[in-house]
């Protein structure tokens, strides 16, 4: 009897531990709709095979996926750029954001629903431009290398309308949350929209914009961590196939150009 319960628990054991060992690990990642939740949802299924269960909640705003990550409700984000982060730091003194990979660029672009050429812009005309800190300087410089206007630092990626010395058309700027200005598209004569928004709307930056940032950008996307998980396995895991040949060539065949690999 003695033997025959062995081999039953033995058999038991034999059976459950590798269930056990096997179990994936769960990773909650924020992002926002396009590009970001798209290209997650691409490395899914190969990460499910690496052991990691990704789940991915989508956000449209830029607030919460990092309020939410430090709140620890959230393993990380994937949403953000550097500029972004630096001036969300300055702000939230205790942030615990820690950026592991950098994976793709959205070229920041200008459109207007009633000009089909810069030299077109009435003097006057009105500019919406995104309000948080980051962009709005990343707007102001983009309209300076146009010719648009001039900063009194041709290069601070943080200028605000304060910086501007000199505005040759009287250009009046409207600053709004970036999630916004593709709907007020029609309400203003230019909008220089962040890439995951113009794509929202169904926007393609390469055909679409007056004009639209180059290559050179310190712009590129982010996987964040936070500073207890970002040596974790499971992020490394998706911070590896963030920037594999896979994504790269995903990143290139769906978006063709409207959005970059950063690696």
């Amino acid at each position: 009897m003695r033997f025959k319960f062995a081999l039953l628990f033995a058999a038991t054991v034999g059976f459950v531990l590798p269930v056990a060992s096997h179990a994936a690990d769960k990773l909650v990642i924020a992002a926002t709709p396009v590009p970001h939740a798209e290209i997650l949802e691409f490395i899914k299924p190969q990460l499910a095979k690496d052991g990691v269960d990704l789940q991915v909640k989508v956000f449209t705003d830029y607030v919460q996926p990092a309020v939410q990550v430090n709140e620890k409700r959230l393993d990380g984000n994937f949403f953000l750029h550097q500029p972004y982060l630096d001036e969300f730091k300055k702000g939230h003194k205790n942030d615990i954001e820690v950026p592991v990979a950098k994976v793709h660029v959205e070229p920041f672009a200008a459109y207007s629903s009633k000009y089909k050429k810069i030299a077109d812009l009435p003097d006057g005309a009105t500019v919406a431009i995104p309000n948080d800190p980051s962009n709005s300087g990343r707007a102001l410089l983009l309209l300076q290398r146009q010719g648009l206007l001039k900063l009194k630092d041709a290069n601070s990626i943080s200028a605000t309308k304060k910086d501007i010395v000199a505005n040759p058309k009287n250009l009046k700027f409207r600053e709004l949350e970036a999630a916004t200005l593709p709907r007020v598209l029609n309400q203003v004569d230019l909008a220089l929209i962040n890439t995951n928004y113009a794509l929202e709307a169904k926007l393609n930056p390469v055909k679409d914009s007056l004009f639209i940032e180059d290559g050179n950008s310190p712009y590129a996307n982010l996987l964040v961590a936070r500073e207890d998980n970002k040596d974790n396995a499971a992020i490394k895991k998706l911070s590896a196939a963030l920037n594999s040949p896979e994504v790269k060539k995903f990143i290139q065949e769906k978006y063709k150009g409207a959005v970059v690999p950063a690696f």
